[in-house]
């Protein structure tokens, strides 16, 4: 059942049926459209055919603001005043963590695209602060004070006011935690710092994932710091311990910051999201609701098939309204999934039997899956935010509970399942925000495809 504002929503829509250079312009009240509103499709069957890791020339856009509201520096930021960031050095990637967190979407590509992209800024920040203070954590009182000035900045410049909530981040995200080296001096004398530059500084994010050339420079480096610690001797051929994973997940920060400051802002970000790339494609950002009603009624498929695949139509219908992920995510959920299944007893590929595709397990009504290698919003004044979606089409999800994404494609000898194609191009209807006025640009000869 629709509200009352996303009725009002689609019947203001239906009158903004414009070419490209005719703006239209949509007033909302306060109220939340669901994820599945988001974004309609149309169809453009000369887009060209791409692979998870590349991404395609043009990107889709959304809704822009209009003149009323200017998309950068909305409002001048209140800054402390007690954080040495140098925030004009960062004011690119900055710029960028303010696009990829964008007010009402950030919830929606919280995991791939603005979290990652707000934790490499700050990594950097502290990094390049380090170069000064020659310490590469802050204490608790100047990591309040300079995330408050880092979410002022942000903020302004239209990233979303739950930024801090959505990825999770406190000042504790600034300081040192459990790892005991923190000076910069400390730090260069224990590592082979050289090495590890060389391990990183030509990252690439095609196979880094599978080579892991800088991930296991800075695991080593890590634990290096870590033996450090007066509990620790070693952990050669010992079981890591929860206190001890912590303690080298807190190394490994203090390792991330050092390396920050051996490298231009631009290029530091880019290592970074490259690495954390590897972590998030490795899993399934999604929560899986009861499986209950699915096994009611496919336990015994060839019985009543239209039950089954109502059941997994309405069950898929829960998950389509979380947040966007990418290709290979969507092969893990799947997996994950079939694999849940298989353990209930169904014994059925109902994933086969009801048609069920990689594009499920995104936002809809687009199926929009995004590239497995890191990607940013983007905004300009003629098409406003846009974002690329490595689209797909019905790419079936895979049912053996045995496929494993990280194994398979890093393994040449392994056949995938076909991956995805872009065969069409995306348009958003819309999203809801409070209180603004919002224009409307859309593509030449493309109309919205409005589904009431």
């Amino acid at each position: 059942m629709r509200t009352e504002s996303q009725i009002l929503l689609l019947q203001v829509s239906l009158v903004l049926l414009f070419f490209s250079g005719i703006h239209g312009y949509l007033c909302t009240q306060d109220s939340d459209i669901p994820a599945s509103d988001l974004l309609r499709t149309t169809n453009n069957d000369a887009s060209p055919i791409i692979s998870p890791g590349i991404a395609p020339e043009s990107m889709f856009p959304l809704q822009a603001p209009s003149p009323l509201m200017p998309f950068t520096y909305t409002g001048v930021p209140k800054l402390s005043g007690h954080c040495a960031f140098n925030f004009s050095a960062a004011d690119t990637i900055l710029r960028t963590t303010a696009t990829d967190c964008w007010t009402s979407l950030a919830p929606y590509l919280a995991n791939v695209i603005c979290c990652p992209q707000f934790g490499a800024s700050l990594v950097v920040l502290v990094g390049q602060a380090s170069i000064q203070s020659q310490s590469l954590a802050l204490n608790a009182t100047h990591a309040r004070h300079c995330l408050s000035d880092v979410e002022q900045i942000l903020e302004s410049q239209g990233a979303s006011e739950k930024l801090l909530e959505i990825c999770s981040v406190d000042p504790s995200n600034l300081t040192e935690s459990s790892c005991p080296v923190i000076d910069v001096n400390e730090v260069e004398n224990s590592l082979n710092t050289s090495g590890l530059v060389a391990a990183c500084e030509k990252i690439d994010p095609t196979i880094e994932c599978c080579n892991q050339v800088c991930q296991n420079a800075i695991s080593a480096a890590a634990e290096t710091l870590a033996i450090r610690h007066k509990n620790v001797t070693s952990f050669s051929g010992s079981p890591i311990l929860p206190e001890k994973s912590t303690l080298i997940s807190d190394c490994k920060s203090i390792v991330l910051r050092w390396l920050a400051s051996k490298f231009d802002p631009s290029s530091a970000n880019r290592i970074i999201r490259a690495l954390s790339s590897c972590d998030i494609n490795k899993s399934c950002p999604l929560v899986f609701p009861e499986i209950k009603d699915i096994t009611k009624e496919c336990g015994e498929v060839t019985s009543n098939q239209t039950s089954c695949c109502n059941a997994m139509d309405s069950y898929l219908s829960h998950m389509q309204q979380q947040s966007f992920i990418t290709n290979l995510q969507a092969l893990n959920c799947a997996t994950l999934l079939g694999k849940k299944l298989q353990e209930a007893n169904i014994t059925s590929n109902v994933f086969d039997l009801c048609h069920v595709n990689l594009k499920d397990f995104s936002i809809q009504e687009s199926g929009c899956l995004l590239p497995s290698l890191p990607t940013d919003l983007r905004y300009d004044q003629s098409s406003g935010i846009g974002f690329i979606c490595d689209l797909n089409d019905n790419v079936a999800a895979p049912w053996s509970s045995a496929y494993s994404v990280a194994d398979s494609t890093c393994n040449k000898t392994v056949s995938l399942p076909e991956l995805p194609k872009a065969t069409s191009s995306q348009l958003s209807k819309g999203i809801s925000i409070k209180d603004m006025v919002y224009t409307l640009i859309f593509v030449s000869s493309m109309v919205i495809q409005l589904l009431v």
